[in-house]
């Protein structure tokens, strides 16, 4: 099972908390600055592309990610002595056509629905499309974005889950307290000043959606396309004065920002049909368990309790 294989590895309860305090720290030092010195983040970000253009200031800020996952892994490797793919997956090898339909799925939904949205309220988009800094933008975000939002996967729906998981022996904790820790280091995000803070329902929403995948598939490659494709599209397709990215994309959207019912659909309507087909594809079942269920060690090998016992 995919939690319980950090068993097998040094697991004391130390090794995770230096992480979590690292990550949270960093959060909280972001938001004090930003606090104290009673800054104002747009004006900030609208100052840095006027002088640098978005697409450095979309490179410098998705850098620090790939610094952050490498260093996941290297703490994962050193301090835990575990390797990748058990942090990975509990197959025998990472399953890259699950990766690929997960991304596949929110591409395809996401590009569909703006394109219905764009001939439906054209006067709510300004088609802004330049080849070369798209092309600039593309390459970016197909090499970094996935740095990106797999450290997030690896951090949240990996790391702390099997952390929290083998330390508090259950599954229904580590879904809970990852879904809620991944919509608070969502809050800074500009959109949440805009929309108020019920697009905290989406960020936490997500990122239960994200856990019920990886607990029911039990791995992370379903999560880690999904999330890449996400934002991968969301940074090609459509941007606006409002949103975390703000790039040389295809659309933007000049609309009123609101925040309602286009939220709750996403949580309520369109993550169950996306659990559906995946539930479908994959054959999940169990799902009592898989999401509710104990979390115990595996059962030694035969060899070593024969050697113990002799």
């Amino acid at each position: 099972m995919f939690i319980a294989q950090a068993f097998k590895y040094k697991h004391d309860w130390w090794r995770y908390l230096l992480p979590a305090l690292g990550l949270l720290g960093l959060f909280a030092l972001n938001y004090a600055v930003v606090l104290l010195l009673d800054m104002d983040v747009d004006a900030l970000m609208r100052d840095q592309i006027e002088q640098k253009g978005s697409n450095r200031v979309f490179l410098e800020n998705l850098i620090p990610f790939a610094l952050f996952l490498g260093a996941i892994f290297v703490w994962v490797k050193l301090v835990h002595q575990q390797p990748i793919l058990s942090l990975t997956t509990s197959r025998k090898k990472i399953d890259w056509g699950r990766v690929f339909f997960g991304f596949g799925l929110i591409a395809v939904t996401t590009t569909g629905l703006t394109l219905v949205a764009y001939y439906t309220n054209p006067d709510d988009f300004v088609l802004q499309f330049d080849l070369v800094p798209f092309l600039v933008l593309a390459l970016i975000s197909f090499l970094l974005i996935p740095l990106q939002s797999s450290f997030e996967e690896y951090m949240f729906r990996g790391y702390l889950m099997q952390g929290i998981g083998v330390l508090a022996k259950n599954r229904w904790m580590p879904l809970i307290v990852t879904s809620v820790l991944f919509g608070i280091m969502h809050s800074m995000n500009p959109e949440v000043e805009k929309l108020g803070y019920i697009i905290m329902v989406y960020y936490i929403g997500t990122g239960l959606f994200l856990g019920i995948i990886t607990l029911m598939d039990e791995g992370l490659e379903l999560a880690l396309g999904f999330h890449a494709g996400n934002n991968i599209i969301a940074a090609l397709l459509v941007t606006s004065d409002w949103t975390v990215f703000q790039t040389n994309s295809v659309f933007k959207d000049i609309s009123e920002p609101s925040a309602g019912f286009e939220i709750i659909m996403s949580v309520v309507i369109t993550y169950p049909i996306f659990l559906a087909l995946m539930a479908w594809r994959y054959k999940w079942k169990g799902w009592s368990d898989k999401l509710l269920g104990k979390v115990e060690p595996p059962p030694e090998p035969l060899s070593e309790v024969t050697d113990q016992a002799s």
